[in-house]
């Protein structure tokens, strides 16, 4: 099993629809808010504002010439069948999941290496999503499948009404394809997952009813469910607490499938997690940092990785350094083990993430925004590190690796260059196993980097890809973007539908990396997050500003889009600096920061923008708080938000909220609602292409013409 932190779970979680609270002190209510009612996502009255909305942008855009064009360049990039369908490896084959015209919903389907080698693998279809969907009359969307190691033959498929991050679990047979005749079934949907422990018994962290979910909506206990019982029956060997953002117990594997013990978490906020160890029958708390978490266990060695300095044993481990114990010396003493530095971060290093083979441990760096990826070996009882081959000077990381063998594959692109992947069987070079076809005409495009100087003074990177030669005067249709929160980078990638759609039209394009997001380590992160979270809104209005400096842009050709966290940084940059853009997609947005704790997923997240229901902390959040800044005599640049009826994660209140809100100031807007799609968007690439038609049309308008 990979071991994760549980932020990194809990940012992967789900989350059941709740009815928004009533007003407290200093947080407003239907008196001070007269959109309130915005947030009931599925409510008769909301769903008839939604409908009239759409229909209005559609009017306003779709009605472009240009927009029946646009969509078919992103549908034929969507729909590419000779774009890479990327696997995971496991025992019986290769497994992709793939949508396409035929298949919107996707097919679970499987190949061998060999197959997968040649230009035209064999697929043989394993679940057609579609068929079940018309089968049962729901808006299925496969959301992945958990199963039983070391064969991993039995599986729970989890499945999303509409697109919603809440979801439903079955078994499923991936030898007979087929879903097992009464076996394992959670068919209430919900926030949360499961572990097998063996071939009849799961760990089960859900929604068990009242009392097992914590404040933010996620799962607080885990119990072990044995074949035939009913769930309600279920042992309960595991609870955290209701302020918890999410808590559970979870299971110890190697690559084997055998299982070493239980550990557990309590994640008291989003960015802070307690462990603790079953020993001797009891939960022990285990002597680590809050921000510090399990990251793998290779050849007996349990490792753990740090966002802060550690300080035990008369030594301190570095913040995102690596460091070990011996699996063994944990189970008999948990807090006294010897630990081990296995790696350190030199200056302008971040490790991005882990996999972890059979035998060996890689993880994925950046070197001041450069990828490289380590693979670590623990040989004769020292650590052992040697770097892979891959191309320099782009985005590199591990794509799937096999914990039944030594198997790896790693993906490599940059803004300009189409993904390719290579593959290892662990003792040779990586080799070129597959290459994304061009979609654009990258030869005339070339790339920059900057820096803006921040209002503290911090130097802020940023890229700029553009056509060769285009003339600094101030005149170029510029599309700004990035994310900058919860450690997230955001990196060079290829441009696909950007690069056809916007660059080929002769568009530029900006990448920020600023404070907040995870770029160049924890401090990065750390740095920009609660009482200073206007540093991350500096530092895109500081990009923004050195780009129209420099005569790449200005103003009236300047345009903004971001989604999620993003979404809320492009609220804070129009909503501060209308002066600065000419367009701004607000995409799934966080919007109105002092109701945002009980909107959605909001309240797990007061580990990075504060708690507003605190007065000190709400100080913080209110005087960037985008939904709240929407006032008169200020001219917008005329917003387009976008959201998703089914978005449970942050839902599509705080759009909704926001376009009624320019609605009532009498300026102009744009609002579309995916009434199907959830957090990631529509649910088939027609949907989706209709969605990136909308947007970039909407940025032709504002920006070009």
């Amino acid at each position: 099993m990979k071991l994760v932190s549980a932020l990194a779970i809990a940012a992967a979680m789900t989350l059941a629809p709740h009815t928004p609270a009533a007003a407290q002190d200093g947080i407003p209510g239907p008196e001070d808010d007269s959109y309130i009612w915005l947030e009931e996502a599925r409510s008769d009255e909301a769903l008839d504002w939604v409908r009239s909305e759409n229909e209005r942008t559609m009017e306003l855009i779709a009605g472009d010439p240009r927009f029946d064009a646009v969509k078919a360049e992103a549908l034929a990039i969507y729909d590419s069948e000779d774009r890479i369908p990327y696997v995971t490896i496991r025992p019986d084959g290769l497994y992709n999941f793939w949508q396409d015209k035929q298949n919107p919903r996707g097919l679970v389907r499987r190949t061998t290496l060999d197959s997968y080698r040649t230009d035209d693998p064999q697929w043989e279809t394993v679940l057609d999503v579609d068929a079940l969907a018309e089968a049962e009359g729901r808006e299925w969307v496969y959301k992945g499948s958990t199963c039983l190691p070391p064969q991993e033959r039995m599986c729970m498929i989890a499945l999303s009404d509409g697109g919603e991050d809440a979801t439903v679990l079955r078994e499923f047979d991936m030898a007979t394809k087929s879903f097992v005749e009464d076996g394992f079934l959670l068919d209430q949907k919900s926030q949360g997952g499961i572990e097998w422990i063996d071939a009849d018994t799961l760990l089960v962290s859900r929604d068990f009813g009242e009392g097992t979910l914590t404040e933010s909506q996620y799962p607080r206990t885990s119990r072990i469910w044995k074949r035939g019982t009913a769930i309600e029956d279920a042992q309960e060997i595991w609870r955290g607490e209701e302020a918890d953002v999410w808590s559970s117990a979870t299971l110890l594997r190697d690559h084997t499938g055998t299982a070493h013990g239980y550990y557990a978490f309590r994640a008291t906020s989003f960015h802070e997690t307690e462990y603790f160890w079953q020993h001797e029958g009891e939960w022990l708390r285990l002597d680590m940092p809050l921000k510090a978490a399990p990251y793998g266990l290779i050849d007996g060695q349990l490792l753990f990785s740090t966002d802060v300095d550690w300080e035990t044993q008369g030594q301190t481990f570095p913040a995102d350094a690596l460091v070990s114990v011996d699996l063994e010396a944990l189970k008999a003493d948990p807090n006294g083990a010897t630990k081990t530095l296995v790696w350190a971060p030199e200056d302008k290093q971040t490790k991005q993430g882990a996999a972890n083979t059979a035998e060996s441990l890689y993880v994925s760096l950046l070197d001041n925004v450069r990828g490289r990826v380590l693979k670590f070996d623990h040989v004769d009882g020292a650590w052992v590190s040697s770097e892979i081959a891959l191309p320099d000077n782009s985005t590199v990381g591990v794509q799937t690796a096999s914990e039944s063998s030594d198997e790896i594959m790693y993906s490599v692109t940059d803004f300009l260059t189409p993904s390719t992947l290579y593959y290892s069987d662990g003792s040779a070079v990586p080799e070129v196993i597959k290459t994304s076809p061009s979609y654009f005409h990258a030869e005339g495009m070339e790339v920059e980097q900057y820096e803006a100087t921040s209002a503290d003074g911090t130097n802020i990177p940023y890229f700029l890809v553009k056509p060769k030669g285009m003339v600094m005067d101030g005149t170029n249709p510029t599309l700004l973007t990035g994310y900058g929160g919860f450690q997230v980078p955001r990196l060079p990638s290829y441009l696909g539908s950007i690069g056809k759609i916007w660059l080929e039209r002769g568009g530029a394009y900006i990448l920020g990396n600023m404070r907040g997001g995870g770029e160049f380590g924890p401090g990065w992160h750390q740095d920009a997050i609660r009482e200073n979270k206007q540093r991350t809104w500096d530092d895109f209005l500081a990009i923004a500003e050195d780009a129209i400096a420099r005569g790449i842009t200005s103003p009236d050709h300047l345009g903004i889009q971001g989604g999620s966290q993003g979404g809320l940084l492009v609220g804070t940059a129009f909503t501060q600096r209308p002066d600065l853009f000419n367009a701004a997609i607000v995409q799934i947005p966080l919007f109105d920061m002092l109701r945002y704790h009980v909107i959605g997923r909001g309240a797990s997240w007061t580990g990075e923008y504060g708690d507003p229901r605190i007065a000190e902390q709400r100080a913080w959040i209110e005087p960037y708080s985008p939904y709240q800044k929407l006032l008169e005599n200020k001219d917008y640049p005329a917003p387009f938000f976008w959201a998703s009826t089914a978005d449970d994660r942050t839902h599509p209140a705080h759009a909704r909220k926001g376009a009624a809100r320019v609605k009532e100031l009498g300026q102009e807007y744009y609002y579309f609602e995916d009434m199907t799609g959830g957090h990631s968007g529509g649910v088939d690439n027609e949907q989706r292409a209709k969605i990136q038609a909308l947007q970039m049309v909407y940025l032709l308008q504002r920006l070009a013409d």
